[in-house]
């Protein structure tokens, strides 16, 4: 591999790019968002095309090129589209509903868990037993999906618990008598 990287990135209508020394903002129908980048990948506008450049071939200026790139991909998408993640909840009497903007979860403990968003994160829930993590910011709303999993991971024996939609919970099979 002798080639130093130079990858095109589409910038769809309607979004604005702008860079300044290790920061990049990206401005859209659903809002704007700001990154720190590293200054080593340099980037260049070409009328709707985002060009980034590597200095060499190293395996870490090739790490920071994918990252660099992936970070710009990820917020123009997040403007444009935004990004959700959905949550499953399992087991019996186990639910969610939705006060306002905060959610109030009933997972089996003796109290109910009450989350409230962050700036940015809406929660929306269809059915009782999901709820959907929306945002334009990709890590923030995998962050809060994440964080209301951890309340009550799904185990292993019931499969009771909060799951994200499609993941496999591996089944245990319990203590025989």
């Amino acid at each position: 591999m002798s080639r130093i990287g130079k990858t095109p990135l589409e910038i769809p209508d309607g979004v604005e790019v702008s860079f300044a020394p290790g920061q990049a903002d990206v401005k859209g129908p659903l809002g704007e968002l700001s990154q720190n980048l590293p200054d080593r990948i340099a980037i260049e506008q070409r009328e709707s095309t985002l060009v980034f450049t590597r200095p060499t071939d190293r395996g870490s200026d090739r790490a920071l090129h994918g990252l660099t790139r992936t970070l710009v991909a990820n917020m123009v998408e997040g403007v444009t589209k935004g990004f959700e993640k959905t949550l499953e909840i399992h087991g019996v009497g186990y639910r969610a509903s939705l006060n306002g903007s905060t959610i109030e979860l009933a997972l089996g403990f003796s109290h109910g868990v009450k989350v409230d968003p962050p700036e940015g994160i809406t929660f929306d829930v269809p059915e009782q037993t999901v709820v959907i993590v929306k945002g334009i910011d990709k890590q923030k709303v995998g962050q809060i999906a994440s964080e209301i999993r951890a309340i009550r991971p799904p185990e292993p024996y019931k499969g009771k618990g909060v799951r994200y939609r499609g993941e496999y919970v591996r089944r245990k099979v319990g203590k025989r008598a």
